[in-house]
């Protein structure tokens, strides 16, 4: 999580840099004009992006310290069937917690919303998700097996 943060901070510093570069006074002829309109549109750009890049990037690291945490669990117990039976049994209760918000969700074992999308509409929400998918854990405790 440090490492993503330092980069997400230096794309934010280049959109600072990107945009001070831009407002710097004494343009003198066309071509410095169109180089501070280019270092402008890019400090915009990284402006907008890297909130969101770093959003996505630390639900994937989210998704990954599961992946990690249920394969830790394995290791501690000699037990994945364990781990197998109890994520099939959330599995099957489709009802979400009342108590549950966006800013508590990483905090559970599953995501807390129940929340189901169809193709491509579910890849794309799947970025945005704290956990990765019941059935995705259930497959790679099922190869430790």
């Amino acid at each position: 999580m440090s490492i993503v943060a330092v980069l997400v901070g230096m794309v934010a510093l280049l959109a600072d840099i990107f945009l001070r570069v831009s407002f710097r006074s004494g343009r003198s002829d066309r071509r410095e004009s169109q180089a501070s309109a280019i270092f402008l549109l890019l400090g915009i750009i990284f402006a907008i992006l890297s909130p969101i890049i770093s959003q996505l990037i630390q639900l994937a690291v989210s998704r990954r310290r599961e992946f990690f945490a249920d394969s830790s669990s394995v290791a501690l117990t000699r037990q994945p069937s364990g781990l197998i039976s109890a994520l099939e049994k959330i599995a099957k209760d489709h009802e979400p917690l009342e108590a549950a918000n966006k800013a508590t969700a990483h905090l559970y074992i599953v995501n807390p919303f129940k929340e189901k999308g169809h193709g491509a509409v579910d890849w794309l929400a799947g970025l945005f998700n704290t956990h990765p998918p019941l059935s995705e854990r259930i497959a790679a405790l099922t190869k430790m097996v």
